[in-house]
Protein backbone atom coordinates (compact mmCIF):
# COMPACT_ATOMS: atom_id res chain seq x y z
CA UNK A 1 0.00 0.00 0.00
CA UNK A 2 1.16 3.57 -0.54
CA UNK A 3 0.23 6.14 2.44
CA UNK A 4 0.49 9.63 1.68
CA UNK A 5 2.17 11.70 3.96
CA UNK A 6 -0.09 15.29 5.16
CA UNK A 7 0.89 18.57 4.63
CA UNK A 8 4.01 19.54 7.16
CA UNK A 9 3.07 21.34 10.32
CA UNK A 10 -0.69 20.64 10.09
CA UNK A 11 -0.57 23.41 6.68
CA UNK A 12 -0.69 22.54 3.33
CA UNK A 13 0.67 24.99 1.03
CA UNK A 14 0.62 24.65 -2.77
CA UNK A 15 3.13 26.66 -5.30
CA UNK A 16 3.99 26.72 -8.51
CA UNK A 17 3.16 25.98 -12.05
CA UNK A 18 2.10 22.58 -14.02
CA UNK A 19 1.46 21.29 -17.20
CA UNK A 20 -0.25 18.13 -17.19
CA UNK A 21 0.13 15.25 -19.15
CA UNK A 22 -1.90 15.71 -23.03
CA UNK A 23 -5.66 15.18 -23.06
CA UNK A 24 -6.41 11.46 -23.44
CA UNK A 25 -9.37 11.79 -25.36
CA UNK A 26 -7.87 14.21 -28.02
CA UNK A 27 -4.63 11.86 -28.36
CA UNK A 28 -6.76 8.36 -28.81
CA UNK A 29 -9.00 11.04 -32.15
CA UNK A 30 -5.44 12.44 -33.05
CA UNK A 31 -3.81 8.82 -33.35
CA UNK A 32 -7.22 7.65 -34.96
CA UNK A 33 -7.77 10.32 -37.39
CA UNK A 34 -4.34 10.84 -38.62
CA UNK A 35 -4.33 6.92 -39.34
CA UNK A 36 -7.48 6.98 -41.16
CA UNK A 37 -6.72 10.69 -43.21
CA UNK A 38 -4.81 11.16 -46.70
CA UNK A 39 -1.10 12.38 -46.26
CA UNK A 40 0.94 12.41 -43.12
CA UNK A 41 0.51 14.47 -39.96
CA UNK A 42 2.45 15.89 -37.29
CA UNK A 43 1.03 14.59 -33.27
CA UNK A 44 2.71 17.16 -30.42
CA UNK A 45 2.33 16.33 -26.90
CA UNK A 46 0.60 13.41 -27.10
CA UNK A 47 -0.35 11.46 -23.66
CA UNK A 48 2.18 8.81 -23.57
CA UNK A 49 -0.51 6.63 -21.29
CA UNK A 50 -1.50 3.11 -20.93
CA UNK A 51 -4.98 3.53 -23.11
CA UNK A 52 -3.11 5.27 -25.41
CA UNK A 53 -1.03 2.56 -26.01
CA UNK A 54 -3.71 0.47 -26.37
CA UNK A 55 -5.19 2.96 -29.15
CA UNK A 56 -1.81 2.72 -31.02
CA UNK A 57 -1.39 -1.09 -30.59
CA UNK A 58 -4.82 -1.19 -32.01
CA UNK A 59 -4.06 0.67 -34.96
CA UNK A 60 -1.33 -0.88 -35.91
CA UNK A 61 -2.86 -4.46 -35.87
CA UNK A 62 -5.07 -3.12 -38.63
CA UNK A 63 -2.44 -1.98 -40.74
CA UNK A 64 -1.97 1.97 -39.40
CA UNK A 65 1.57 2.90 -39.67
CA UNK A 66 1.92 4.48 -36.04
CA UNK A 67 5.42 4.71 -35.09
CA UNK A 68 6.44 4.72 -31.07
CA UNK A 69 4.80 7.01 -28.93
CA UNK A 70 6.63 10.20 -28.65
CA UNK A 71 6.33 13.83 -27.67
CA UNK A 72 6.51 14.87 -31.24
CA UNK A 73 5.70 12.10 -34.08
CA UNK A 74 4.46 11.68 -37.24
CA UNK A 75 1.82 9.67 -38.71
CA UNK A 76 1.68 8.37 -41.84
CA UNK A 77 -2.39 8.00 -43.07
CA UNK A 78 -3.53 4.76 -43.94
CA UNK A 79 -6.83 5.82 -45.57
CA UNK A 80 -8.24 2.26 -47.84
CA UNK A 81 -5.44 0.36 -47.19
CA UNK A 82 -7.02 -1.18 -43.50
CA UNK A 83 -7.03 -4.95 -42.95
CA UNK A 84 -8.16 -7.18 -40.45
CA UNK A 85 -5.97 -8.12 -37.51
CA UNK A 86 -4.54 -11.55 -37.08
CA UNK A 87 -4.90 -11.76 -33.47
CA UNK A 88 -7.84 -10.06 -31.15
CA UNK A 89 -7.45 -6.14 -30.59
CA UNK A 90 -6.49 -6.23 -27.27
CA UNK A 91 -7.58 -2.89 -25.43
CA UNK A 92 -6.42 -3.05 -22.14
CA UNK A 93 -8.56 -0.66 -19.61
CA UNK A 94 -9.59 1.43 -22.38
CA UNK A 95 -13.41 1.90 -23.42
CA UNK A 96 -12.31 4.12 -25.82
CA UNK A 97 -10.12 2.67 -27.83
CA UNK A 98 -12.64 -0.39 -27.84
CA UNK A 99 -15.83 1.29 -29.14
CA UNK A 100 -14.35 3.83 -31.39
CA UNK A 101 -12.48 1.41 -32.97
CA UNK A 102 -15.41 -0.77 -33.66
CA UNK A 103 -16.82 1.91 -35.62
CA UNK A 104 -13.75 2.13 -37.75
CA UNK A 105 -13.65 -1.60 -37.87
CA UNK A 106 -17.22 -1.38 -39.25
CA UNK A 107 -17.10 1.06 -41.59
CA UNK A 108 -13.75 -0.28 -43.09
CA UNK A 109 -15.28 -3.36 -43.70
CA UNK A 110 -12.98 -5.41 -41.83
CA UNK A 111 -13.21 -8.24 -39.07
CA UNK A 112 -11.69 -8.18 -35.94
CA UNK A 113 -12.50 -9.06 -31.86
CA UNK A 114 -12.01 -7.07 -29.05
CA UNK A 115 -10.48 -8.23 -26.03
CA UNK A 116 -9.67 -6.13 -22.85
CA UNK A 117 -8.41 -6.48 -18.98
CA UNK A 118 -11.16 -7.71 -16.74
CA UNK A 119 -12.27 -4.61 -15.91
CA UNK A 120 -13.00 -3.70 -19.53
CA UNK A 121 -14.58 -7.07 -20.02
CA UNK A 122 -17.66 -6.00 -17.62
CA UNK A 123 -18.21 -2.78 -19.51
CA UNK A 124 -21.39 -2.39 -21.55
CA UNK A 125 -21.11 -2.68 -25.51
CA UNK A 126 -24.29 -3.51 -26.54
CA UNK A 127 -24.91 0.37 -26.22
CA UNK A 128 -22.42 0.48 -28.98
CA UNK A 129 -23.02 -2.22 -31.09
CA UNK A 130 -27.09 -1.87 -31.59
CA UNK A 131 -26.32 1.54 -33.62
CA UNK A 132 -23.31 -0.37 -35.49
CA UNK A 133 -25.72 -3.41 -36.60
CA UNK A 134 -28.74 -1.16 -37.54
CA UNK A 135 -26.14 0.58 -39.80
CA UNK A 136 -25.63 -3.08 -41.27
CA UNK A 137 -22.34 -4.32 -39.66
CA UNK A 138 -22.84 -8.28 -37.44
CA UNK A 139 -21.50 -7.89 -34.06
CA UNK A 140 -21.35 -10.62 -31.48
CA UNK A 141 -21.14 -10.22 -27.83
CA UNK A 142 -20.57 -12.43 -24.83
CA UNK A 143 -23.32 -13.07 -23.19
CA UNK A 144 -23.14 -10.86 -20.47
CA UNK A 145 -23.41 -7.85 -23.04
CA UNK A 146 -19.50 -6.92 -22.58
CA UNK A 147 -15.89 -8.35 -24.26
CA UNK A 148 -15.15 -10.64 -26.23
CA UNK A 149 -17.10 -8.60 -29.06
CA UNK A 150 -16.37 -9.53 -32.49
CA UNK A 151 -17.33 -6.76 -34.92
CA UNK A 152 -17.56 -7.90 -38.72
CA UNK A 153 -18.10 -4.72 -40.98
CA UNK A 154 -20.27 -4.53 -44.01
CA UNK A 155 -21.17 -2.12 -46.55
CA UNK A 156 -22.91 0.51 -44.14
CA UNK A 157 -26.22 2.58 -44.66
CA UNK A 158 -27.12 5.50 -43.33
CA UNK A 159 -28.43 5.62 -39.77
CA UNK A 160 -30.49 8.21 -37.48
CA UNK A 161 -29.82 7.43 -33.87
CA UNK A 162 -31.40 8.09 -30.49
CA UNK A 163 -28.64 7.57 -27.80
CA UNK A 164 -30.46 6.97 -24.74
CA UNK A 165 -27.03 7.97 -22.92
CA UNK A 166 -25.28 10.92 -23.69
CA UNK A 167 -22.02 9.27 -24.42
CA UNK A 168 -19.32 10.86 -26.59
CA UNK A 169 -18.15 6.90 -27.30
CA UNK A 170 -21.13 5.92 -29.07
CA UNK A 171 -21.67 8.93 -30.95
CA UNK A 172 -17.85 9.15 -31.82
CA UNK A 173 -17.84 5.40 -33.03
CA UNK A 174 -21.36 5.83 -35.49
CA UNK A 175 -19.67 9.24 -36.99
CA UNK A 176 -16.19 7.28 -37.29
CA UNK A 177 -18.10 4.26 -38.93
CA UNK A 178 -19.84 6.64 -41.06
CA UNK A 179 -16.99 8.43 -42.47
CA UNK A 180 -15.40 6.10 -43.70
CA UNK A 181 -18.18 3.99 -45.03
CA UNK A 182 -19.18 7.59 -47.10
CA UNK A 183 -22.87 7.53 -45.84
CA UNK A 184 -24.83 10.05 -43.76
CA UNK A 185 -25.50 9.67 -39.84
CA UNK A 186 -27.05 11.42 -37.10
CA UNK A 187 -26.91 10.91 -33.16
CA UNK A 188 -29.26 12.80 -30.92
CA UNK A 189 -28.71 12.30 -27.04
CA UNK A 190 -30.51 12.99 -23.93
CA UNK A 191 -27.61 15.78 -22.72
CA UNK A 192 -25.06 17.20 -25.05
CA UNK A 193 -21.86 14.97 -24.35
CA UNK A 194 -18.29 16.20 -25.04
CA UNK A 195 -17.89 17.28 -28.53
CA UNK A 196 -14.18 16.18 -29.09
CA UNK A 197 -14.88 14.03 -32.44
CA UNK A 198 -16.77 16.23 -33.52
CA UNK A 199 -13.88 19.80 -33.41
CA UNK A 200 -11.62 17.38 -34.54
CA UNK A 201 -13.27 16.09 -37.56
CA UNK A 202 -14.29 19.61 -38.54
CA UNK A 203 -10.46 21.03 -38.07
CA UNK A 204 -9.88 18.08 -41.07
CA UNK A 205 -12.46 19.53 -43.35
CA UNK A 206 -15.30 17.06 -42.37
CA UNK A 207 -19.07 18.80 -43.03
CA UNK A 208 -20.13 17.87 -39.08
CA UNK A 209 -23.09 19.89 -38.20
CA UNK A 210 -24.60 20.34 -34.51
CA UNK A 211 -27.64 21.03 -33.29
CA UNK A 212 -28.16 21.30 -29.80
CA UNK A 213 -28.24 17.69 -28.67
CA UNK A 214 -27.74 16.01 -31.46
CA UNK A 215 -24.68 15.78 -34.45
CA UNK A 216 -24.79 14.97 -37.93
CA UNK A 217 -21.93 14.08 -40.35
CA UNK A 218 -22.32 14.11 -44.72
CA UNK A 219 -21.70 11.35 -46.91
CA UNK A 220 -18.76 10.63 -48.91
CA UNK A 221 -16.09 13.04 -47.15
CA UNK A 222 -12.04 12.48 -46.94
CA UNK A 223 -10.28 13.57 -43.95
CA UNK A 224 -7.71 15.70 -44.37
CA UNK A 225 -4.09 15.06 -42.69
CA UNK A 226 -3.42 17.78 -39.95
CA UNK A 227 -0.80 18.92 -37.29
CA UNK A 228 -2.08 18.55 -33.92
CA UNK A 229 -0.95 20.16 -30.93
CA UNK A 230 -2.98 18.25 -27.51
CA UNK A 231 -3.67 20.72 -25.04
CA UNK A 232 -3.64 19.68 -21.50
CA UNK A 233 -6.36 17.06 -20.09
CA UNK A 234 -8.64 19.23 -18.14
CA UNK A 235 -9.65 15.90 -16.21
CA UNK A 236 -6.05 15.12 -14.85
CA UNK A 237 -5.61 19.29 -14.39
CA UNK A 238 -8.73 19.08 -12.13
CA UNK A 239 -6.59 17.22 -9.47
CA UNK A 240 -4.23 19.60 -8.93
CA UNK A 241 -7.35 22.59 -9.20
CA UNK A 242 -8.92 20.15 -6.57
CA UNK A 243 -6.01 20.34 -4.57
CA UNK A 244 -5.43 24.42 -4.48
CA UNK A 245 -9.03 24.66 -3.64
CA UNK A 246 -8.09 22.62 -0.29
CA UNK A 247 -5.01 24.06 0.79
CA UNK A 248 -4.73 26.66 3.33
CA UNK A 249 -1.63 28.90 1.87
CA UNK A 250 -0.36 29.87 -1.79
CA UNK A 251 -1.91 29.34 -5.30
CA UNK A 252 -1.32 26.45 -8.48
CA UNK A 253 -0.97 27.72 -11.97
CA UNK A 254 -1.94 25.11 -14.53
CA UNK A 255 -1.06 25.73 -17.70
CA UNK A 256 -2.00 25.39 -21.59
CA UNK A 257 -5.36 23.60 -20.32
CA UNK A 258 -8.38 22.51 -22.61
CA UNK A 259 -11.28 24.83 -21.69
CA UNK A 260 -14.06 23.51 -24.79
CA UNK A 261 -17.11 24.10 -22.87
CA UNK A 262 -17.76 20.28 -22.67
CA UNK A 263 -14.70 19.74 -20.57
CA UNK A 264 -14.91 22.18 -18.23
CA UNK A 265 -18.11 21.52 -16.60
CA UNK A 266 -16.38 20.65 -13.24
CA UNK A 267 -14.60 23.67 -12.73
CA UNK A 268 -18.08 25.66 -13.38
CA UNK A 269 -19.58 23.38 -10.23
CA UNK A 270 -16.23 24.40 -8.43
CA UNK A 271 -17.04 28.16 -8.90
CA UNK A 272 -20.85 27.41 -7.69
CA UNK A 273 -19.80 26.04 -4.57
CA UNK A 274 -17.18 29.50 -3.97
CA UNK A 275 -13.61 27.87 -5.37
CA UNK A 276 -11.39 30.92 -6.06
CA UNK A 277 -10.72 29.55 -9.31
CA UNK A 278 -9.87 32.24 -12.91
CA UNK A 279 -9.19 31.29 -16.52
CA UNK A 280 -6.45 33.20 -18.27
CA UNK A 281 -4.93 33.67 -21.68
CA UNK A 282 -7.33 32.13 -23.11
CA UNK A 283 -6.65 31.21 -26.99
CA UNK A 284 -7.89 28.84 -29.75
CA UNK A 285 -5.86 26.20 -30.95
CA UNK A 286 -6.77 22.84 -33.08
CA UNK A 287 -10.50 24.10 -33.09
CA UNK A 288 -10.35 24.20 -29.16
CA UNK A 289 -10.19 26.92 -26.37
CA UNK A 290 -6.83 26.42 -24.56
CA UNK A 291 -5.93 28.49 -21.07
CA UNK A 292 -4.46 28.81 -17.95
CA UNK A 293 -6.63 28.18 -14.32
CA UNK A 294 -5.13 29.44 -11.18
CA UNK A 295 -6.68 28.53 -8.14
CA UNK A 296 -6.01 29.66 -4.70
CA UNK A 297 -7.77 27.96 -1.84
CA UNK A 298 -11.43 28.41 -1.09
CA UNK A 299 -14.13 28.09 1.08
CA UNK A 300 -16.56 25.71 -0.29
CA UNK A 301 -20.31 24.64 0.39
CA UNK A 302 -22.31 21.80 -0.85
CA UNK A 303 -24.52 21.45 -4.10
CA UNK A 304 -26.36 19.95 -6.10
CA UNK A 305 -25.65 18.17 -9.61
CA UNK A 306 -27.84 16.74 -11.81
CA UNK A 307 -29.32 16.33 -15.50
CA UNK A 308 -27.32 18.42 -18.16
CA UNK A 309 -24.15 19.50 -15.51
CA UNK A 310 -23.19 15.18 -15.20
CA UNK A 311 -22.01 14.84 -19.21
CA UNK A 312 -19.49 17.63 -18.72
CA UNK A 313 -18.22 16.40 -15.43
CA UNK A 314 -18.29 12.57 -15.88
CA UNK A 315 -14.73 11.69 -14.93
CA UNK A 316 -14.73 14.80 -12.08
CA UNK A 317 -17.38 13.08 -10.17
CA UNK A 318 -15.19 10.87 -8.19
CA UNK A 319 -13.18 13.88 -6.98
CA UNK A 320 -16.16 16.02 -6.06
CA UNK A 321 -17.30 13.42 -4.08
CA UNK A 322 -13.62 13.76 -2.39
CA UNK A 323 -14.33 17.67 -2.78
CA UNK A 324 -17.65 17.29 -1.21
CA UNK A 325 -16.57 15.76 2.53
CA UNK A 326 -14.32 19.17 3.13
CA UNK A 327 -17.79 20.85 1.99
CA UNK A 328 -20.17 23.24 4.14
CA UNK A 329 -23.27 21.50 4.09
CA UNK A 330 -24.51 18.65 1.77
CA UNK A 331 -23.54 17.70 -1.71
CA UNK A 332 -26.23 15.57 -3.54
CA UNK A 333 -25.17 13.78 -7.68
CA UNK A 334 -28.04 12.70 -9.39
CA UNK A 335 -28.51 11.63 -12.87
CA UNK A 336 -25.04 9.73 -12.71
CA UNK A 337 -25.93 6.28 -13.17
CA UNK A 338 -23.43 6.12 -16.26
CA UNK A 339 -20.74 6.29 -13.11
CA UNK A 340 -22.01 2.62 -12.59
CA UNK A 341 -20.45 1.15 -15.48
CA UNK A 342 -16.93 3.05 -15.65
CA UNK A 343 -13.46 0.57 -15.00
CA UNK A 344 -15.25 0.19 -11.42
CA UNK A 345 -18.77 0.97 -10.26
CA UNK A 346 -17.53 4.42 -9.45
CA UNK A 347 -20.86 4.83 -7.29
CA UNK A 348 -20.36 2.50 -4.98
CA UNK A 349 -16.61 2.31 -4.46
CA UNK A 350 -16.72 6.24 -3.97
CA UNK A 351 -19.28 5.96 -1.16
CA UNK A 352 -17.36 2.90 0.53
CA UNK A 353 -14.52 4.66 0.52
CA UNK A 354 -15.72 7.44 1.71
CA UNK A 355 -17.98 5.54 4.62
CA UNK A 356 -14.43 3.47 5.61
CA UNK A 357 -12.51 6.28 5.69
CA UNK A 358 -15.19 8.23 8.29
CA UNK A 359 -17.01 10.35 6.02
CA UNK A 360 -20.75 10.91 6.00
CA UNK A 361 -21.83 9.69 2.68
CA UNK A 362 -24.98 7.74 1.28
CA UNK A 363 -25.39 5.47 -1.99
CA UNK A 364 -28.17 6.70 -4.36
CA UNK A 365 -29.12 4.49 -7.15
CA UNK A 366 -28.04 7.27 -10.08
CA UNK A 367 -25.56 9.02 -7.42
CA UNK A 368 -24.74 9.78 -3.87
CA UNK A 369 -25.18 12.10 -0.66
CA UNK A 370 -22.28 13.57 1.40
CA UNK A 371 -22.51 15.88 3.94
CA UNK A 372 -18.73 17.76 4.61
CA UNK A 373 -17.04 17.70 8.11
CA UNK A 374 -13.83 18.65 9.28
CA UNK A 375 -12.66 15.62 11.42
CA UNK A 376 -9.71 13.59 10.12
CA UNK A 377 -10.28 10.72 7.00
CA UNK A 378 -8.14 7.53 8.10
CA UNK A 379 -8.05 4.70 6.80
CA UNK A 380 -7.05 2.29 3.98
CA UNK A 381 -9.15 2.35 0.43
CA UNK A 382 -9.77 0.12 -2.28
CA UNK A 383 -9.27 1.40 -6.02
CA UNK A 384 -10.45 -1.34 -7.98
CA UNK A 385 -7.73 -0.44 -10.26
CA UNK A 386 -9.16 2.65 -11.22
CA UNK A 387 -7.46 5.19 -11.66
CA UNK A 388 -9.70 8.15 -11.06
CA UNK A 389 -10.42 6.52 -7.88
CA UNK A 390 -7.05 6.26 -6.80
CA UNK A 391 -5.89 10.20 -7.80
CA UNK A 392 -8.91 11.64 -6.07
CA UNK A 393 -8.13 10.22 -2.77
CA UNK A 394 -4.96 10.79 -3.24
CA UNK A 395 -5.67 14.52 -3.34
CA UNK A 396 -8.07 14.08 0.05
CA UNK A 397 -5.36 11.89 1.46
CA UNK A 398 -2.66 14.96 0.66
CA UNK A 399 -4.75 17.03 3.43
CA UNK A 400 -2.84 17.80 6.65
CA UNK A 401 -4.82 15.00 9.35
CA UNK A 402 -5.73 13.23 7.06
CA UNK A 403 -4.30 9.17 6.86
CA UNK A 404 -5.49 7.43 3.75
CA UNK A 405 -3.44 4.08 2.62
CA UNK A 406 -4.12 3.90 -0.95
CA UNK A 407 -3.77 -0.23 -2.18
CA UNK A 408 -2.70 0.56 -6.11
CA UNK A 409 -1.26 3.72 -6.72
CA UNK A 410 -0.24 2.57 -9.86
CA UNK A 411 -3.02 2.27 -11.78
CA UNK A 412 -2.87 6.19 -12.35
CA UNK A 413 -0.71 4.93 -15.35
CA UNK A 414 -3.69 4.39 -17.34
CA UNK A 415 -3.89 8.50 -17.99
CA UNK A 416 -1.04 9.79 -15.35
CA UNK A 417 1.85 8.05 -14.67
CA UNK A 418 3.18 11.03 -13.21
CA UNK A 419 0.93 12.31 -10.81
CA UNK A 420 2.46 11.01 -7.51
CA UNK A 421 5.59 12.89 -8.33
CA UNK A 422 4.11 15.94 -9.65
CA UNK A 423 1.83 15.80 -6.13
CA UNK A 424 4.88 15.99 -4.16
CA UNK A 425 6.27 18.57 -6.36
CA UNK A 426 3.74 21.09 -5.96
CA UNK A 427 2.83 20.99 -2.22
CA UNK A 428 4.83 21.75 1.18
Amino acid sequence: MAALTPGAAGTLRVHGSIRVPGDKSISHRALILSALAQGSSRIDHILDSADVQSTAAALRAIGARIPAIAPKMWVEGAAGTLTSPREPLDCGNSGTTTRLLAGVVAGARLTATFIGDASLSKRPMRRVAEPLTAMGARIELAPHGGLPMTVEGAKLNGVDHASTVASAQIKSAILLAALIAGVRARVSEPHRSRDRTERMLKARGIDVRQEENAVSIAPAQRLKATNVAVPADPSSAAFFVALAVLADEGELRLTDVCLNDTRTGFLRVLQRMGARIEMLDTREEGGDQVGTIIARPSQLHGIEIEGADVPAMIDELPLFACLATRARGESVVRDAGELRVKESDRIKVIVDNLVTLGAAAEELEDGFRIVGGTGPLRGAISTQADHRIAMSFGILGALPGNEIAIDDPQCVAVSFPGFWTELDRVRQ
